[in-house]
């Protein structure tokens, strides 16, 4: 492909040192989540359960997450992800213990405990992910965003296949307690690899700026800018009718008659197939056609969680999930490269707080909207009308974003 090095970003020492941190930071996120859910679901036997725990991650990961970016943009990068990391880290340890005297914290409030330490963990990821960004666009030269971009998400779906398969068979054969303790040790880790990883100091703060300013100035950016909007919006849609993760423990005990070990590997199937889908685009980059291809993957996606409703057959919807993943990663990693170059690097924390309320929050609130419309409507009714909002949504966004869909990631500057 004229010279281009698939691998250009692995070879800057500092950048496989984050990747490194980025790895074992997400095997303990989606370790964790995976435990929660199928913990939560063997306690209530209720779908709504399950979407209660996708909000209580998104409120109070939606009401923090423009200080977040704030405070990205201000101090030390490294130090609130360590700083945040060990608040994180705290939550585990507590819902470890929860699961180590489950008599004693979890027989007369049910539950409850488990969506406090949620709001907990929910807090930390809206800390943890503008600095995160921002940090990473100081390791390496402007030229190497596409490269860089595709490689996060490499890693980061990577970790997504082992986080939920390693949980789920470390929970089916050894149990609850172990689980969190392998998530405490991914945990410790990462915190480790990150005291080694040094980037750019903090852009200075602009002279003037209120304190409100700060904090709308990175809606106000993203705003003014179509590229940004409507792929954020669009995801957003996406993630928060057509995503059917939330439901998956139904699916594996009620349609699929599998347990937490079958539903490991459902969780881990979307990624399996976006790490695929990184391979290819790491050598072949989404430049030229780049609106598109947004457009088609977020299409794809929503094509797939409907088949994915209908199959009855556990293999037939594992080939669907990873599918849909590998569908899914052509729009996230078109949105992230556009971000990284439109953002100047004093607004990317800021900017990355409003992508996570637009992205991020939406994958936990979609959990409740999945939890209640499969209340109201029925399990595979509700994913089946998911699915259908999300091509509707590619439809109208193609036709109001043109600048999306024209989006030519070689010309952005």
């Amino acid at each position: 492909m004229n010279g281009h090095d698939a691998y250009a970003v692995l070879r800057v020492g500092v950048y496989r040192r984050f990747l490194a941190f980025r790895l074992f930071t997400t095997i303990a996120v989606q370790m964790q989540g995976l435990i929660v859910g199928w913990q939560v679901y063997e306690l209530t036997k209720d779908p709504l359960a399950l979407g209660l725990i996708g909000l209580a991650e998104a409120i109070p990961n939606i009401l923090t997450a423009l200080f977040a970016g704030h405070a990205a943009d201000r101090y030390n990068r490294k130090g609130i992800i360590l700083l945040f990391s060990a608040l994180f880290l705290a939550g585990t340890l507590l819902l470890y213990l929860f699961s180590l005297r489950p008599q004693l914290f979890l027989s007369g409030p049910g539950v409850l405990p488990i969506y406090v330490v949620v709001m907990i963990s929910g807090i930390s990821r809206a800390f943890l992910y503008p600095s995160i960004i921002a940090l990473m666009a100081t390791l390496i030269p402007r030229k190497l965003y596409v490269n860089a971009s595709t490689w996060n998400s490499t890693t980061w779906h990577v970790a997504a296949i082992t986080g939920p398969a390693a949980g789920g068979l470390i929970y089916g054969f050894f149990g609850v307690e172990v689980a969190y303790l392998s998530v405490i040790l991914m945990l410790l880790i990462a915190m480790t690899l990150i005291v080694f990883v040094r980037g750019r100091p903090t852009p200075p703060v602009m002279a003037g700026e209120t304190l409100l300013q700060r904090l709308s100035s990175g809606f106000r950016f993203v705003f003014k800018n179509q590229i940004l909007l409507g792929g954020m919006s669009l995801d957003m849609l996406a993630m928060l009718f057509g995503g059917a993760l939330a439901m998956l423990p139904v699916f594996a005990a009620e349609v699929l008659m599998v347990g937490p070990q079958g539903l490991g590997f459902l969780r881990a199937a979307p990624m399996a197939g976006a790490v695929a889908m990184s391979l290819v685009l790491a050598h072949r980059p989404p430049r030229a056609r780049a609106g598109r291809y947004l457009l088609a993957g977020v299409a794809g996606f929503g094509l797939c969680m409907i088949c994915f409703a209908l199959s009855q057959n556990y293999y037939l919807s594992l080939a669907l999930l990873i599918l849909s993943g590998m569908f899914d990663n052509i729009s996230v990693i078109v949105r992230n490269t556009a971000m990284q170059l439109i953002t100047p690097d004093n607004m990317r924390g800021r900017v990355a707080a409003v992508n996570a309320i637009f992205v991020g929050s939406s994958n936990e609130v979609g959990s409740f909207e999945s939890g209640v419309a499969a209340r109201l409507m029925g399990l595979v009714p509700s994913v089946v009308f998911g699915g259908a909002v999300t091509l509707a949504a590619v439809g109208i966004m193609a036709k109001v974003a043109p600048k999306l869909r024209r989006l030519n990631l070689g010309e952005v500057r």
